[in-house]
């Protein structure tokens, strides 16, 4: 089954098309250069920029290719992008003559894993990104249990955050990254938000205890603070999300683990939740880092999974049961 995946819920234009889990196209359209004077995705220019690619994006991925169906985030993300993305998929279904499927944004980042390597249910995966902070628990395709979510800031946000009060410039999750990696992760010992007894995030005071330290230096840190500053702060925020993932994965009892979303393309988070995964037993699947990111592919392959039980339509039920 061929699928034209569209997605467009925040930043980024891309459309897809995937063929019973393998890649035939992935395009990807970023809007960072138009976003990083303001430090921060500005949806009515995101909307414009989005009406301005789309077509496009959506013809180069096609390629003349015969198509089943085609899927669109149909949320979360913002309003205006959102639209645009499904406008998008109604009209090319109509030009097709096929169905249309609205898949729920978090549950493409679940499956953009699947489209490296096989994955399995029961499992809990981590959709962390510059929106979105969320733990969940998924028995199988289209059933989830929301775990816990962000109280305040996504992980993400704080990067972005942290980047500007360092002077770094957006987006911040990739400068600090690479600058951490020349940094002393012990140099300054950030309290880990760990919150006992929930399974949320938050990463609010993460931020605010990096703005106080640099209130309490009196000066701009020099080039060799900023890099232990980065690896302090990102080794504060990798331990969080790690800790809490893989004890969510073992007090459920479950082995398979999946990490999406932007900030899944961080090395460092990438290299410990390897690390600590294999000592626990515990199988981890994070896709490339071009898939990380948003991006039409993902939303294609969860759309696969929907077509294949008969369903059109939405794709997300939350159970809040315990057991199911």
């Amino acid at each position: 089954m061929r699928i034209l995946g569209i997605e467009t819920s925040c930043d980024e234009t891309s459309a897809a098309v995937v063929e019973d889990g393998r890649i035939l196209s992935n395009i990807v359209s970023s809007q960072i250069r138009l976003h990083r004077r303001f430090h921060g995705v500005v949806p009515e220019l995101a909307a414009r920029a989005h009406l301005q690619r789309i077509s496009g994006v959506v013809e180069e991925a096609l390629a003349k290719r015969r198509i089943d169906a085609v899927a669109f985030a149909r949320g979360p993300g913002l309003m205006g992008p959102l639209l645009v993305g499904k406008m998008a998929a109604l009209a090319a279904a109509e030009s097709l003559q096929c169905p249309v499927v609205a898949v729920h944004h978090l549950e493409g980042h679940v499956f953009a894993a699947e489209l490296a390597e096989k994955i399995g249910f029961p499992l809990v995966a981590l959709i962390v990104s510059g929106g979105h902070t969320d733990l969940l628990l998924g028995r199988g395709p289209g059933r989830y249990r929301v775990l816990g979510r962000t109280r305040d800031d996504a992980a993400g946000e704080a990067y972005d955050k942290v980047a500007r009060m360092l002077g770094l410039g957006y987006p911040g999750g990739p400068v600090i990254d690479r600058l951490s990696r020349q940094g002393d992760a012990s140099s300054v010992h950030f309290t880990r938000p760990f919150m006992p007894g929930s399974w949320d995030f938050s990463f609010a005071g993460l931020k605010t205890a990096m703005l106080y330290h640099l209130r309490d230096l009196g000066r701009q840190p020099a080039r060799r603070e900023v890099a232990d500053l980065c690896a302090s702060f990102q080794e504060a925020v990798v331990e969080t999300l790690v800790s809490k993932t893989l004890k969510a994965a073992e007090h459920f009892r479950v082995r398979e683990v999946v990490v999406g979303g932007g900030v899944a393309a961080n090395a460092r988070l990438r290299e410990v939740f390897q690390a600590e995964a294999q000592h626990r037993g515990l199988r981890v699947h994070i896709p490339p880092p071009i898939l990380c990111t948003d991006n039409g592919a993902m939303l294609a392959q969860a759309a696969w999974h929907r077509l294949r039980r008969g369903k059109i339509g939405g794709s997300w039920r939350c159970d809040p049961g315990l057991p199911w």
